[in-house]
């Protein structure tokens, strides 16, 4: 699943879209169930056709074009969803087409894709202030690249929950997925089923640190493609931070954070989670 060091690789990856105009936008000839765009196609056609994409943004999980409308348009790749320049994986999977006069009026007619093998995935436009409402609305908690360790205790430090379960709640904390928060409590030494009111001061600036540190190595590394082979850059590029993994995927194996202790897996809320009981003491 797209975590968010993979969507903010997307919206690095498709920076060339940037001052292009939409010149037309289509669903893919698809046989599979069309995932849900909103409005539809017709309408998007009205209100974008002609518009020039001013910036590249990102909301937690979802990658965003910004037009010179004061419309947005949200992707959500859920489970799957890819945003391309180059060739998609498959074309039975094509969702969505966005062609692109370039910035400057070139010639070269520029392809943005969506491609979502399950179909999960969905494309909505907003206006500015419905845009607003969701960045600021209290859908989406601060953004995890941005978090400090006052914010995480003021967003987490009173729940119940264990702390991995609760990192991945996006009202609280925006763009920390299975994926990472397991390797962010290994960073940070914290055991994953540590509850929050019980973490001190100190704890949570391990957090903080250990989120800023693990989501910016995989950014460098453009993501984690795992064993299925799905998540791909926007030049259809697998992602590197997969071979950088401490304890994700590592049940039997040793904990290359320590080198001795062997990695141990439990399912929390119906996912899985992967830990080192020699580095996350109870």
């Amino acid at each position: 699943m797209p975590e968010l060091p993979e969507v903010e690789t997307m919206c690095r990856g498709i920076a060339p879209c940037r001052g292009a105009t939409i010149k037309t936008l289509y669903r893919s000839r698809c046989r599979l169930k069309p995932i849900q765009i909103r409005p539809t196609i017709g309408t998007l056609k009205k209100k974008l056709c002609g518009a020039q994409i001013e910036a590249i943004e990102r909301v937690g999980k979802r990658p965003v074009l910004r037009t010179d409308r004061d419309t947005f348009l949200v992707f959500e790749p859920r489970m799957t969803g890819l945003l391309l320049l180059a060739d998609p994986p498959d074309s039975e999977h094509l969702r969505l087409c966005i062609e692109l006069t370039p910035a400057g009026g070139g010639r070269d007619m520029q392809k943005l894709l969506f491609w979502d093998r399950r179909g999960l995935g969905t494309v909505q436009l907003l206006t500015e202030s419905a845009y607003a409402r969701l960045c600021d609305g209290g859908k989406l908690g601060p953004d995890a690249l941005q978090i400090t360790p006052l914010l995480f205790r003021q967003q987490l430090g009173k729940s119940l929950r264990a702390i991995k379960v609760a990192l991945l709640d996006q009202k609280a904390i925006a763009g920390i997925g299975n994926l990472y928060a397991a390797e962010i409590l290994l960073s940070a030494g914290i055991h994953p089923e540590r509850k929050c009111y019980q973490l001190t001061d100190g704890d949570w600036q391990k957090v903080s640190r250990a989120t800023r540190q693990i989501l910016r190595q995989a950014i460098r590394y453009e993501g984690s493609t795992l064993g299925d082979g799905t998540y791909r850059n926007a030049l259809n590029k697998k992602g590197r931070f997969q071979n950088h993994h401490q304890v994700y995927g590592r049940e039997g194996k040793m904990c290359r954070r320590c080198r001795t202790g062997q990695v141990k897996r439990i399912v929390q809320s119906q996912r899985a989670t992967f830990y080192c009981p020699q580095c996350q003491q109870p």
